[in-house]
């Protein structure tokens, strides 16, 4: 069982900051985890930076979106099991609401001059959300030359190297760990010991919720997660049949939610694949319009599943009305992508905490997240070549493998958002919440204007 003696911070309150964290949960993970270090870390300063980065460097090592899990994690530490349950499901809830009105809107309207401005406004303020992550994280996470000339390596083996995430991963540790036998003191300029911790937070470590781990309490866990996490797929199959759209899709994506080592767009590609050619649930081109979607709306860009189970059971219903097997099939597809992301957490967490004071695992994790900086920026590049450009192509030396922009195709009004999304941002030092909303309005405007 969790032990804490009561909630660190008001159960009210932590439940009223992740639900405005959720709003502004755009810009995939680099967005996201700027949203919460800002909001957690600098302006409520209820957890350090140290305390911050150890969750997060646990939370890159795992399968599925990343900043969810970190929220997760941090909900827990904040207000145990329950806190870890509403920061997670706050994460989410927006973005699920908003992209199953927009697969509606899709498949009911098509593409209207609206929802193509919405997107044409807010894919470029993204932008500055994501260069913002880059700059918190690495001031913070980069305080050794050897740290810094780790994030380059990271971002070099990403984006030209193409070498796959994991294998990142597992060598930054390595890397970390030798790294800090030769100078422990990289420890400490990584933010991994007393005298680097951003802002003093309000709370003492010791005050935030633990857990003893034990055998009982993992296979309670366990049994009840995974038994909640298939149980719908099973109650579709006995109901529709074991051929039914809606079973196909929570088995295919169940098993996604094990293997998206390195976030969505690693394993994007393949999920792709086998709904454009094997499943037929959607053209290569509706796959790039619920990306552009889910880039754009709150919450993991894997929400993106949600969008290709809905058009996928929509048009293959079976015996059902095809609103309601889109309805359900976005819905189950959500639940069994998602739920494995608490088992991980509430498994794990407890672990990684008791290993806190551990030097080698702090070694480790500081490898991690100085590499982390990197693949934030590999992310920031992917996304600016895919927004800022209508056209992009791959060069390749030998080994040498990288994704280049046409530069005769750049988009003007990208451009003037996404520069103006920076302004606001850097120089006048609006929320993102406020910035957003500007763009996006620019954004409609330009499209009516057209």
């Amino acid at each position: 069982m969790d032990r804490t003696d009561r909630d660190v911070v008001p159960l009210g309150e932590a439940t009223r900051t992740w639900f405005l964290i959720s709003l502004q949960t755009f810009g995939g993970p680099a967005g996201q985890i700027a949203v919460m270090q800002r909001t957690l870390v600098d302006e409520r300063r209820w957890i350090g930076e140290r305390r911050f980065l150890h969750a997060l460097s646990y939370c890159m090592l795992l399968p599925g979106p990343e900043a969810q899990q970190l929220a997760i994690y941090i909900g827990w530490l904040l207000n145990g099991i329950l806190g870890g349950l509403i920061a997670g499901v706050l994460f989410v809830l927006p973005g699920v609401l908003a992209l199953l009105g927009l697969s509606w809107l899709y498949v009911a309207h098509g593409d209207t001059a609206l929802v193509s401005g919405l997107f044409v406004g807010l894919a470029p303020a993204v932008l500055a959300i994501v260069i913002q992550a880059v700059l918190r994280v690495g001031r913070r996470a980069l305080g050794h030359r050897s740290l810094l000339a780790l994030a380059v390596g990271a971002f070099a083996a990403l984006a030209v190297f193409g070498l796959p995430f994991p294998v990142v991963l597992v060598g930054a540790a390595l890397l970390g760990w030798l790294l800090a036998r030769r100078d422990p003191g990289i420890l400490n300029a990584a933010g991994h010991g007393a005298q680097r911790d951003g802002p003093a937070p309000l709370i003492p470590d010791e005050a935030l919720h633990h857990a003893r781990p034990s055998q009982r309490r993992n296979a309670g866990i366990l049994a009840g997660g995974v038994v909640l996490w298939l149980l719908p797929v099973a109650i579709a199959a006995l109901v529709l049949g074991r051929n039914s759209v809606l079973v196909d899709q929570g088995v295919f994506f169940a098993g996604t939610a094990l293997v998206t080592f390195g976030g969505a767009y690693a394993v994007l590609a393949y999920v792709a694949q086998r709904a454009v050619e094997t499943y037929g649930w959607l053209s290569g081109a509706e796959m790039v319009k619920g990306l552009a979607m889910a880039e754009t709306t709150p919450g993991p860009l894997i929400m993106v599943v949600q969008f290709v189970a809905f058009l996928g059971a929509y048009r293959n219903p079976g015996s059902l009305d095809p609103w309601a097997a889109a309805l359900l099939a976005s819905l189950l597809t959500t639940w069994v992508t998602f739920v494995p992301c608490f088992l991980f957490i509430f498994l794990g967490a407890p672990y990684v905490e008791r290993l806190r004071g551990n030097s080698g695992l702090s070694a480790a994790l500081t490898g991690i997240t100085a590499a982390v900086v990197g693949v934030i920026a590999n992310l920031a590049v992917y996304f600016a070549l895919h927004t800022l450009f209508t056209s992009t192509e791959d060069l390749a030396w030998g080994p040498f493998r990288l994704l280049a922009p046409v530069w005769s195709s750049y988009d003007v009004v990208a451009v003037v958002i996404a520069a103006l999304a920076g302004v606001l941002l850097f120089a006048a030092n609006w929320s993102v919440l406020r910035t957003l909303a500007v763009c996006a309005c620019v954004g409609i405007l330009s499209t009516l204007l057209t």
